[in-house]
Order: C-alpha cells, then structure tokens, then sequence
C-alpha cells in the first residue's frame, strides 16, 4: 500500500475530521451543528481504517462527474467528486478514506489538479489527498478555525465569489456555516455543486437549506432568501447534493428556486413570490 504521509493521524469516527495530533474531543463535533456519538468521543486513524474492510466505490454522477466514496460508508458517508473539466480535474468536496485502489483510478483519470471543500463537515482528510496527489485545497476564509490539520496545501479565499477556472465559479451563499462554498460549473447547461450546503432532497424535485442537519435545526428565513437570490444568477440544469445519486438532474434553478419558496412560506408563515 501507498505510504501516505498522515497514516497514523486521528480521525473523528463520527464526522471523519483528521486531525494533526492527538486531541481529547472534536471541535466539529462539539458544534451545535454537528454531535458527538452516543458512546463518545471515538478515533482511529487511516491506517486502522484501511485494515477494516472498507472498499473505494466509484460510479460517474453525471456528465463527466465521477462519485468517489467508500462503503461501508463511513462517518458522515458522503462521496466526493471527481470533475473532469477543460482546464483540468477538480475534486469537489472530500472523503476519510484514501487507499491505493482510489490512488490508481483517480491517476488513470489524470490526477487532481484542485481541490474544492464546501464546509468544514467535509474537510475529512482533505490535506492527505492533498499530499497524495500534489493539489491545492481551496476553502473560505470564513471557516478557518475549524481547519483540523493545518498545512501549506490550504489556500483561503474570501469574499462572495471567487474563480477558479474559466468555467467554475466559487459561491460563498452564507448559509450553514459562514465560510460555505458552492461551485458553478458553467459548462454545457450548466450544474450547481453543492454538497449539503443546498442539500438534494430524497424527492430530487426539492432541495432543502438548514443550519444544522443533524440536529434539525432550520436556517434563518433572511439568508435563506439571500441565497436563492444569489444563485439565481447562475444558470444550471444539474445540482449534485452530497450522496450517492443525490442529483437534480433537470430544471436546477426552477428545482432551487420553488424550494427556497417553500422554505419561506413554512418558515415565515407568509405567500412569497419564487426567486427569479
């Protein structure tokens, strides 16, 4: 197997967050938006998990979109994606896990060139993929404090927006958490990369914005409105959620933009008019 330089790391068993030194708790999850486990605080480590059975899982999303996960799912079980784009490939959020079967097929692909993290809940193990195949990680200078392994791979970028390439642009909605990030990829029809920051309902009809998830916390209705508004000025057909096959395949703005309506009009108690 690959000698991959954080191995013996911990990592957070219940939000995959790696860390650069031993540590009694997880800042992530000491969060209101997150939670620490029933049984505790709990750690292993990139080298306990790759000797637990855990399997690389990857299957394409959508056009040029490869999924990347593990199963059994672990942690929050999201999977990351692998965009395959004029200007190079682009790993769109992050994953614990990382073992020689995802090194070979991400090489075969043509390697990573950059890496995008939504929030903090996703950062996992984003520096050892980092290491592994020599790409910068952008994040928002908002969510800093919850970097757990700082390292000169990071890059912070600030403000609303911030491009990337030509055809993908990094949208901060400020939702979730302040620093949250969005990718617009502006190629074809266009597609919204969204991780849980606009998350892709089961009913992939809807997507659904909240503060926390987990523990069923609703976003404040001003920036939820602030942030439809804000997105209504990309354009695209596709919107990639988190998990595997949580994709909005068809009418993504007409999908964002009666969901935020929804959103509204259960939380303010009031008729509201779709965003544009």
């Amino acid at each position: 197997m690959a000698d991959l330089t954080g191995s013996a790391l911990p990592i957070c068993r219940t939000c995959g967050t790696q860390y650069a030194a031993a540590r009694p708790d997880c800042p992530v999850c000491l969060d209101e938006r997150q939670y620490v486990g029933a049984d505790g605080q709990q750690w292993t480590s990139l080298a306990e998990l790759r000797g637990e059975g855990h399997e690389m899982r990857f299957e394409e999303q959508g056009p040029d979109v490869l999924g990347i996960g593990c199963t059994p799912a672990f942690a929050i079980g999201q999977r990351a994606l692998l965009l395959r784009t004029a200007a190079g490939n682009v790993l769109w959020d992050c994953v614990p896990y990382l073992d020689d079967a995802v090194i070979r097929e991400v090489e075969q692909a043509g390697g990573i060139d950059a890496i995008v993290i939504s929030h903090p809940h996703f950062y996992s193990a984003m520096v050892e993929w980092a290491h592994t195949f020599d790409a910068p990680v952008y994040l928002h200078e908002a969510d800093r404090q919850w970097v757990g392994r700082p390292d000169p791979a990071l890059r912070f970028w600030s403000g609303r927006t911030h491009r990337l390439t030509d055809d993908l642009t990094l949208i901060n909605p400020g939702i979730h958490f302040p620093g949250s990030t969005v990718m617009h990829w502006s190629s074809g029809a266009g597609a919204l990369f969204s991780g849980d920051v606009v998350n892709v309902c089961p009913d992939r009809r809807w997507v659904t914005i909240m503060y926390s998830y987990a523990n069923h916390i609703p976003e404040r209705p001003d920036a939820v409105r602030a942030a439809g508004e804000l997105l209504a000025g990309y354009r695209f057909e596709r919107i990639y959620g988190a998990w595997w096959d949580r994709v909005v395949t068809s009418d993504g703005n007409e999908v964002l933009a009666r969901s935020v309506d929804r959103y509204l009009r259960f939380e303010l108690g009031l008729e509201t008019e779709a965003c544009p």
